[in-house]
């Protein structure tokens, strides 16, 4: 018979169980708050990220491809049939005897009835097809979520990147914007100075007149050259994500192109002065 030292003992174990089991529930219950937590965060976080994966594929022109579809349902599997219960002549032992009972006609069946089973796989067992895969372990939820944290931190280092490359324009994006303005004005210059020049020699040969001439190299051609650079500058000189149009330098542009083309003129009659 149990003493009153062995029921005090057997007590005191089970407080202690009773605490151990509180103070894990409450580390579990603590753990599961952080990790609602955390999941919460990293849902805002990836909601966030995805608008702005939006913002940048309007900007490029890429929009974002819809969820895939679900694909369909297999059909559902049919069950085996069952075979007709073979019934044998009267009689004979073991044949399924059918009887009248009083006058509603129900049957009375016999103890035993052979009854023969279409069996899947070819007749065989069930036992003998294999047994169930075994379940997949569980994943840890801890773990998952930091591996979709580290995919998250690596979209935002790719998100970064393409930041930094779409403020930057197609047109000469290493150089300064007023490198870049007074870069492509002196090329669309050139040009109409090369024009000039092909119109110089039509004059020579009395393909254009006089004035013609002078109109095209004062004003003609000096205003296409600074309306060629000032197009160019708004189409490939503008960064893809840019909020506001980028300064095109219309003053520096016009300075530029009305006096590459007259200059070039002057750098022409003086050469052919010279070597004359």
């Amino acid at each position: 018979m149990a003493t009153f030292e062995e029921y005090a003992a057997l007590i005191r174990a089970l407080a202690e169980q009773r605490r151990a089991g509180e103070h894990g529930a409450a580390v579990e219950a603590d753990r599961q708050r952080a990790l609602r937590t955390a999941a919460d965060q990293l849902q805002r976080r990836l909601a966030a990220q995805g608008q702005r994966l939006d913002q940048l594929g309007q900007a490029i022109g890429q929009p974002r491809p819809g969820p895939p579809t679900a694909p369909t349902a297999p059909a559902p599997a049919t069950a085996p049939a069952v075979a007709p219960a073979t019934v044998l002549p009267a009689g004979s032992a073991s044949a399924p005897m059918v009887e009248a009972a009083g006058g509603g006609g129900l049957p009375s069946y016999p103890e035993t009835v052979t009854m023969r089973l279409a069996l899947p796989s070819g007749g065989r067992e069930p036992a003998a097809a294999g047994l169930p895969a075994p379940r997949p372990p569980e994943a840890d939820p801890a773990a998952e979520l930091d591996r979709a944290r580290q995919a998250a931190d690596e979209a935002d280092r790719h998100v970064q990147q393409v930041e930094a490359l779409a403020q930057r324009p197609a047109l000469l994006p290493s150089w300064s914007p007023l490198g870049r303005a007074t870069a492509v004005y002196a090329g669309c210059a050139a040009a109409g100075a090369l024009v000039m020049m092909m119109l110089v020699v039509a004059s020579g040969v009395g393909l254009v007149d006089g004035f013609t001439l002078g109109a095209w190299i004062c004003a003609g051609l000096p205003a296409l050259s600074f309306f060629a650079g000032y197009l160019i500058l708004g189409r490939w000189g503008r960064p893809s994500l840019a909020a506001a149009a980028p300064s095109r330098y219309a003053q520096i542009g016009f300075l530029i192109c009305f006096a590459a083309v007259p200059i070039a003129y002057l750098a022409y009659l003086l050469i052919f002065r010279v070597l004359r």
